[in-house]
């Protein structure tokens, strides 16, 4: 397997899950001026707050150590309430004059109860909310924040419409379960054994310890859990019970009531945030509702969000960090005390160009200037690899052989990764990958001038396969003039939920299918003279569990049979990436 670390800086990685769930060390508030005291705050440590079914759960609660009432912040995470950048937040806001409260998940840490991921989020949620705004300290208005899990348990609860909630901070949220995790179009985010491993008990369980590496390559998946902590999860056994968008995933997937939601909301994220489609989806859904105060921010971040100014060979300068401290402030005063300081009348859409390394302000997303522009597959039947004859281009295909390979799922296309669900890929360069046998590799000639691309990235395969059902995939890559070919975005669509996401069907073996896969988004100003590139191939290991190509009931054995793909470029099946191309002020695009 290929591995390279975004940053050089493993650890860093390994504890992202951690660092967004409670606004990790780099974003705790920076220390008062010494000139300035701190204000009084006031600490209560494990609060007891009841749920309706009498359960209680653990919570620290900081206030102003002063008399009167004020607006309640509250976070919820399965990670532990008492972290030092919780105690950092706690002491900050509540030295702003609000109450925050940072809760132990049902199940976790000192909370009663037992975790079931999301299904108990929803009327936890509400609970808390209401029961927040219910004491002596509040003024009745409770917003909401967190990251990640953190994110997505603040939609389960908005969506119960609690009456006190005016606002929500949503970092990095997942989406639906079905569009990211614990699936993407059918296909398993693999690395989230490490995280069922983390949440399997009270305390946070390390499966870096039991060696992850050697995990994800286990097989049958079902029994996963047991090969690498000796004893069966609960949750992870869920997912083989439920492997298609059941009524036990629509149960969770608060996407199905986004009318419900009608509050101001900041939406946060970034270019290589592995939980990004959450949160275009959740904007754009309640700008198309008609809901106000909605304002999306993204940045050129991992997981961590606002945590680095490099990636890889990227360096996006000082002005890619925010003063996220200041930003969350703000938007908790103009919604929760009503101060008017302008948050309402800033722009919806602030988005940070890669490449281009600069802040741009828009009116929506996407894009109101994008020219959606098609660039087509091309070859003469030997794409495959870097040296095959593959081309990228916006001439559509005319009569053109197609490409074949043979996918191996024992020898698996590999995603440049560490072995952990903290950091799900980055900038990396792919030109080991694209020297595999099991990789069509389309590249257009060197650019003749700048081309910004900024916005969703889809790809229209027209593809057959021997076997019953397999996996497609597909990378947009940014070639530099030496060859370093960065990774922008990529996607999976399994074949047998090629039509619904409910009710999976095989494909017929040689039988040509039209597939959409969904590359998420990026925003990147690729620049004169480099190349932009497009991987198909049929794995994505271990960002994605192997296709084992035998049509049999998913995650229950271990036979595999090798695959043979192909993929079809030509006038009746015009196999293309969609590219939301911005062209600069005054200027037309104009294609290699």
């Amino acid at each position: 397997m290929v591995r390279k670390s975004l940053s050089g800086n493993r650890s860093l990685f390994l504890i992202v899950i951690l660092f967004l769930a409670t606004l990790g060390p780099s974003l705790v508030p920076a220390q008062e001026p010494a000139a300035a005291p701190a204000p009084a705050v006031k600490i209560e440590l494990g609060v007891r707050i009841p749920m309706r079914d009498g359960i209680t759960l653990s919570a620290n609660v900081f206030r102003p150590d002063k008399p009167g009432t004020f607006p309640v912040i509250v976070l919820r995470t399965p990670y532990g309430k008492s972290s030092a950048s919780q105690f950092g937040f706690g002491r900050f806001f509540a030295g702003k004059d609000y109450v925050y409260i940072a809760e132990d998940s049902r199940g976790r840490h000192d909370s009663e109860g037992t975790f079931h991921g999301m299904h108990d989020e929803a009327d936890d949620g509400y609970d808390t909310i209401e029961w927040a705004a219910a004491q002596p300290w509040s003024d009745g208005n409770v917003g909401t924040m967190g990251g990640s899990y953190g994110g997505e348990n603040q939609w389960m609860a908005a969506v119960t419409r609690p009456p006190h909630l005016k606002t929500m901070i949503a970092l990095v949220s997942p989406p639906g379960p079905f569009y990211n995790l614990p699936f993407q179009y059918g296909a398993l985010t693999l690395p989230s054994i490490d995280w069922y491993t983390m949440v399997s008990g009270h305390d946070n369980q390390s499966s870096h310890e039991l060696g992850i590496d050697r995990v994800l390559r286990s097989l049958p998946l079902v029994t996963m859990d047991e090969f690498a902590t000796g004893r069966p999860l609960l949750l992870w056994k869920k997912l083989f019970e439920h492997p298609a968008y059941d009524e036990f995933w629509k149960a969770v997937d608060y996407e199905r009531h986004w009318d419900r939601v009608d509050i101001p909301v900041l939406h946060v994220s970034g270019w290589y945030d592995d939980d990004q489609p959450g949160t275009f989806r959740n904007f754009t859904a309640m700008r198309r509702l008609g809901r106000k105060g909605q304002r999306m921010l993204i940045g050129p971040w991992p997981h961590a969000i606002n945590s680095v100014t490099k990636m890889g060979i990227l360096d996006f300068g000082a002005a890619s960090q925010i003063d996220l401290q200041a930003t969350l402030l703000r938007w908790f005063d103009r919604w929760l005390k009503g101060t008017p300081n302008g948050v309402d009348a800033e722009s919806p859409v602030r988005v940070f160009v890669m490449g281009a390394n600069t802040w741009r302000d828009e009116p929506e997303w996407p894009l109101p200037s994008t020219q959606w522009t098609k660039y087509y597959l091309h070859s003469g039947g030997k794409a495959n690899t870097l040296s095959g004859d593959g081309v990228l281009s916006p001439a559509p295909p005319k009569k053109e052989l197609p490409d074949a390979y043979a996918y191996d799922p024992a020898d698996p296309t590999p995603f440049i990764m560490p072995p952990s669900s903290a950091q799900v890929g980055g900038p990396d360069d792919y030109r080991p990958v694209g020297e595999r046998k099991d990789v069509l590799v389309y590249t257009t000639p060197p650019l003749e001038q700048d081309m910004e691309i900024t916005g969703p990235l889809s790809v229209k395969l027209f593809a057959s396969s021997s076997a019953p059902d397999t996996d497609w995939n597909a990378m947009l890559i940014d070639v530099y003039p030496d060859g370093y070919a960065l990774r922008l975005n990529d996607g999976v669509v399994r074949a047998s939920f090629r039509e619904s996401l409910e009710k999976p069907s095989p494909i017929e073996p040689g039988k040509i299918y039209e597939y959409t896969i969904d590359c998420w988004a990026t925003s990147m100003l690729i620049k004169k003279g480099h190349r932009l590139r497009v991987h198909i191939a049929s794995a994505a290991f271990p960002k994605f569990d192997r296709n084992l190509n035998t049509g049999r009931p998913w995650g229950m054995d271990a036979e595999m049979k090798v695959a043979r793909q192909t993929v079809f470029h030509d006038a009746k099946h015009p196999s293309a990436i969609v590219l939301p191309v911005i062209p600069a002020k005054g200027q037309e695009v104009k294609c290699p």
